[in-house]
C-alpha cells in the first residue's frame, strides 16, 4: 500500500523502532544486554581515541625534534660564507664579472653592474663580521677608523638603492656608473679583495 507523502508518520515508525528495542516486538533485544554492549563498545572507543592522541604526540615531540636538528644543521652548514676563489692573477672572477658588464655601452649592464658590486659589499661586510638585515644597517654598525673607504661605499651603496628603487626610470649615466663602480673598487682594494 503507498502511502501519500502528506500522510507518512515519521514520529510513529520512531515509536515503533523505540519499542522494538525495549522489547516489545517480535524476537526483541535484551535492553540490559544491549546497554552493558553498548558501554563497552564506548568503553573501547575512548581507549582506542586515548591511544591514538598519546601516538599523535609522540609523533609530533619527535618531528618537532627533528625538525630542530635540521634547523640547527642547516645553519651550521648554510651560515659559513662561501665566497669565489680568486684567479692565480689574485683577482676576483665575480669583480671580472662586474667589470665586463662595466665595459658594455647598454645602461642596462652598467644597472646590474653596480647591483652585483652591492652584492659583493654585502659579502665583504657579513666576511668582516658585520652584522645586520641590509646593507645600510651593516655600514652603520662600522666604526670609520676601522673603514677608510666607508664614505666610498655609502656614496657607491645609495646609487643602488636609486637603482632599485626607480629602476629604469633612474637615468645612469656612463660617468656615475664608473664612478660608482670605481667607489666599491676602492672599498673592495682596502679589504684585499681585488
Amino acid at each position: 500500500m503507498n502511502m501519500p507523502a502528506d500522510q507518512l508518520n515519521i514520529e510513529y515508525a520512531f515509536r515503533l523502532l523505540y519499542e522494538c528495542i525495549h522489547g516489545s516486538c517480535y524476537g526483541s533485544i535484551d535492553t540490559t544486554t544491549f546497554s552493558a554492549w553498548l558501554a563497552h563498545l564506548w568503553l573501547w572507543i575512548i581507549v582506542i581515541g586515548y591511544l591514538l592522541s598519546a601516538i599523535g604526540l609522540v609523533v609530533i615531540v619527535y618531528a618537532t625534534m627533528r625538525l630542530f636538528e635540521l634547523r640547527k644543521r642547516e645553519d651550521e652548514y648554510y651560515g659559513t660564507l662561501l665566497l669565489a676563489p680568486e684567479e692565480a692573477g689574485g683577482m676576483n672572477p665575480r669583480w671580472l664579472h662586474i667589470e665586463t658588464l662595466a665595459a658594455s655601452t647598454n645602461a642596462s649592464d652598467w644597472r646590474q653592474a653596480i647591483i652585483e658590486a652591492d652584492i659583493l659589499l654585502d659579502d665583504m661586510l657579513t666576511k668582516q663580521g658585520y652584522v645586520g638585515e641590509s646593507i645600510g644597517e651593516k655600514l652603520r654598525a662600522v666604526e670609520p677608523s676601522d673603514f677608510n673607504t666607508l664614505k666610498d661605499a655609502w656614496e657607491a651603496h645609495k646609487v643602488r638603492n636609486q637603482i632599485a628603487h626607480d629602476g629604469s626610470a633612474f637615468d645612469l649615466s656612463e660617468t656615475l656608473a664608473r664612478r660608482t663602480l670605481a667607489r666599491y673598487e676602492a672599498v673592495f682594494r682596502e679589504f684585499e679583495m681585488l
